[in-house]
């Protein structure tokens, strides 16, 4: 079975010209299947801020009104993703930009208002994932780049959480590939302490990221992105790392283990 590597970089990264410049390079390094998922946060916090908007969280997932929705998806699937597929082309990666409404690849339902009403935010099965569509692509030697913006089918785009996008695609194509999930961002992987990146936990299990949620080591943005790396080992996923975005291609990180 051949292997693909599904690969998310963070907002963090992505707002920073010369970080994303060196990622993209180490990116286009990579031989063989590969998907690349993209956050934007920063960016769409920051735009939203020069439009008047306000941004609002709920345990490091952003609530989604219309004008949010609007936002995110100028940022998410205009200017960010088109720039890095630009970039990707430049450096010989034959690369092509999606958001989950191209091919129907990634459809959603929209999430429950209660307990929290989180607007148009839209939940992903990976049961639904155009896995077929994608196959297709791989196998012409194509880059898939994913925002995280779904559709619900009913005419309505959705904004996902892009670690949940990583997890329910590297999912998806389990039954194709032999997957790799890879999260890269700012930090040198799980932190003992946020604040010493020294302090990186090389190993993690399940029962370990309970307890360092019960001692409030992780937290934030940082919850979602440990909660989907676990559901994609329970579901197929061959391997999940958290790791610097400037150490792809090196064995740095944290390794997530049942």
């Amino acid at each position: 079975m051949k292997t693909l590597q599904v690969i998310k970089i963070g907002g963090n990264v992505v707002d920073d010209p010369a970080a994303l410049e060196r990622f993209l390079y180490d990116f286009s390094e990579i031989k063989g299947a590969k998907i690349l998922i993209h956050g934007g946060g920063v960016m769409a916090t920051q735009m939203a801020e020069r439009l008047g908007i306000k941004t609002y969280m709920h345990k490091g997932r952003r609530i989604t009104d219309f004008e949010t929705l609007k936002t995110v998806t100028m940022v998410y699937a205009g200017w960010i993703n088109k720039s890095i597929v630009a970039t990707l082309q430049s450096k010989g990666c034959n690369a092509i930009g999606l958001s989950g409404a191209d091919c129907n690849i990634v459809p959603a339902t929209r999430r429950s208002p209660t307990p929290i009403d989180f607007g148009y935010v839209g939940d992903v099965n990976p049961g639904k994932i155009g896995s077929e569509e994608l196959s297709a692509l791989l196998e012409r030697g194509c880059c898939p780049v994913f925002c995280a913006i779904t559709h619900d089918g009913k005419g309505s785009l959705l904004n996902t959480n892009a670690d949940t996008m990583a997890s329910v695609l590297a999912i998806a194509m389990t039954g194709k590939y032999n997957v790799r999930l890879i999260f890269c961002l700012e930090k040198e992987g799980v932190l003992r302490d946020r604040n010493d990146e020294s302090s990186i936990l090389p190993r993690i299990t399940e029962q370990d990221f309970t307890k360092l949620l019960e001692e409030g080591i992780i937290e934030g943005g940082m919850i979602p992105k440990l909660e989907n790396a676990f559901a994609a080992i329970r579901n197929g996923v061959s391997e999940v790392v958290i790791k610097h975005a400037s150490n792809l291609n090196n064995q740095r990180g944290t390794t997530l283990v049942q």
